[in-house]
């Protein structure tokens, strides 16, 4: 696991998600760039804010961005997910479709709240809920730019989940990644339980992608161990305006195996797209 590079302190919101108040870390970055695109990190299925590292803050240098990064429920110091709730197979979507909004009202976050809408930048499970939120609310963000996402189940995700288990169980993998949870069980098992349940196996997202409105990048290692290019192809074939980014001796996470590249790439896509810069 990587070193914990975040330094910019946390802060709480509270929202209200499944019939209960949750508090939600998150850091902003570069908040005095108001003008500047605002850019909003979806962290992957084991990632926290400071899982991110100091990718979230360099990027958003390099961009002249404003950023906004947080924990989703059961993850970092946000709320633990309570060790008797098992997730569903719904469990992206409802985080896309009702905690991803509920955060957005409490910073204050949107269309008409601050100039112009967000983007969002999505990694792995966070990539997938960056589709969802995009193609279920066509007007509430800018574009989107997707990380190794998700849009069905591959035998190759299955088969590393496995393996993620196993490590669990049996090496230093918990203690590793209980550096960056309050509650590693509750982030580990919440994730994983759900991943492995054959219910999941038919999990996908071909209906909704034809609904995506607006510019996509999507990246994927070609050493990716938990996906194949088929998952950003899909994209592209269900969403034509979708730009792809293939990158050799990249494995799952773009953001560590080929920071620059991946940098130099989404900068120029999202400042080429923003609506109100051009």
């Amino acid at each position: 696991m990587p070193d914990d590079g975040a330094s910019v302190p946390s802060d709480w919101a509270d929202i209200a998600f499944d019939g209960r108040s949750i508090r939600i870390e998150h850091q902003w970055l570069r908040p005095e760039r108001a003008q500047r695109p605002l850019v909003v990190f979806l962290h992957e299925g084991l990632g926290s804010v400071s899982m991110w590292r100091d990718f979230p803050q360099r990027f958003c240098e390099a961009g002249d961005f404003r950023g906004l990064v947080f924990s989703r429920y059961g993850y970092g110091r946000s709320t633990p997910r309570p060790h008797d709730e098992k997730w569903g197979v719904d469990f992206m979507h409802r985080q896309a479709r009702e905690a991803l909004p509920a955060l957005f009202d409490a910073l204050d976050i949107g269309l008409g709240r601050s100039r112009g809408k967000p983007w969002l930048f999505g990694h792995s499970d966070g990539g997938s809920i960056a589709l969802i939120h995009a193609a279920s609310f066509p007007d509430a963000v800018d574009g989107i730019t997707v990380l190794a996402p998700h849009i069905l189940v591959e035998d190759v995700s299955v088969r590393s989940i496995e393996a993620a288990r196993q490590a669990y169980l049996e090496t230093d993998l918990r203690s590793r990644l209980a550096r960056y949870h309050d509650d590693v069980d509750s982030a580990f098992w919440g994730w994983n339980d759900i991943w492995l349940d054959p219910a999941f196996r038919q999990w996908n997202l071909h209906a909704l992608l034809p609904q995506l409105r607006c510019p996509v990048l999507a990246v994927q290692g070609e050493d990716d161990e938990y996906g194949t290019m088929a998952q950003i192809e899909g994209i592209h074939r269900y969403a034509a305006q979708t730009a792809l980014l293939k990158l050799a001796r990249c494995g799952h996470s773009p953001h560590r195996d080929q920071p620059a590249s991946l940098t130099q790439d989404a900068v120029r896509f999202i400042t080429a797209h923003t609506s109100y810069l051009k």
